[in-house]
């Protein structure tokens, strides 16, 4: 499919059918918030009920925008195919999946415990590969399709603690590459946005209870800061619209410089 350039008239995602997970807070929020503005209709999943519903209540109006709030564990198969049935029948096909959905258990490797473990892999792998199981086939259909993926730049540097995490985000890397090539030909691309620490409520968080953790996490940016979350949000977005027609198969590091190539 050749590319399709954008109508400067037109909101980026008008007439678009978008899912965000984890959209409850944070870049998640963000993300939607931005597909809602920019003229998308937004299915926002997290398993935070409350919350979730106060916030798509609260971008519908607005932004004028159709919201849907599907609250479920998305690391478990039947959560991600009610999250595509409640989106078809209140949205349509869906052409943008954001798979924000995570949340690690940083912790020294032998501190983990096997509950712990699994934790960090449900949350941050099974996630992705379920809702992406799920919505893949609608993408085909229509033979366009947006898969951005949110994976993690400690996977690149090796940061410290984060053994167990970057398991589960490496394999978010390695099956965006993979699915990217099967599906390269069809008009869905599929990529990852891999930040370093965000300016977000986790990390104030672990600098109010582990302030030396923190400064181990910013030690290795070379801007020495964390990023904000509109500086991971506009990769993303760019990387879900149909400008981003030839981008497939990356993980892109929004990272200050802590890695590079």
């Amino acid at each position: 499919m050749s590319a399709v350039l954008r109508d400067s008239g037109a909101p980026r995602f008008s007439g678009q059918v978008a899912v965000v997970t984890g959209a409850a807070r944070s870049i998640g929020l963000a993300l939607a918030e931005t597909l809602a503005r920019e003229g998308a209709s937004v299915a926002m999943a997290d398993v935070n009920a409350d919350e979730l519903h106060v916030q798509a209540e609260r971008l519908a109006k607005l932004y004028g925008a159709r919201t849907i709030a599907v609250a479920g564990d998305l690391s478990q198969e039947a959560a991600a195919k009610t999250l595509l049935e409640r989106t078809q029948e209140s949205l349509g096909t869906t052409s943008i999946l954001i798979n924000n959905a995570g949340g690690g258990v940083i912790l020294p490797f032998l501190s983990h415990t096997p509950e712990t473990l699994r934790t960090t892999i449900d949350r941050n792998l099974w996630t992705v590969l379920w809702c992406t199981r799920a919505f893949l086939p609608g993408m085909r259909s229509q033979r366009y399709g947006r898969i951005v993926n949110l994976g993690a730049d400690s996977v690149r540097n090796g940061l410290a603690d984060h053994a167990a995490y970057n398991a589960a985000k490496g394999g978010v890397h390695a099956l965006t590459s993979g699915l990217a090539r099967e599906f390269a030909t069809e008009g869905i691309t599929v990529n990852t946005v891999a930040p370093c620490a965000v300016n977000s409520g986790e990390l104030a968080r672990f600098q109010r209870e582990k302030p030396q953790v923190v400064e181990r996490f910013l030690s290795v940016i070379p801007m020495g800061r964390a990023a904000e979350v509109d500086e991971v949000t506009s990769m993303v977005s760019y990387l879900a619209s149909r400008e981003a027609s030839f981008i497939t198969g990356q993980v892109i590091s929004v990272n200050g410089g802590s890695t590079m190539l």
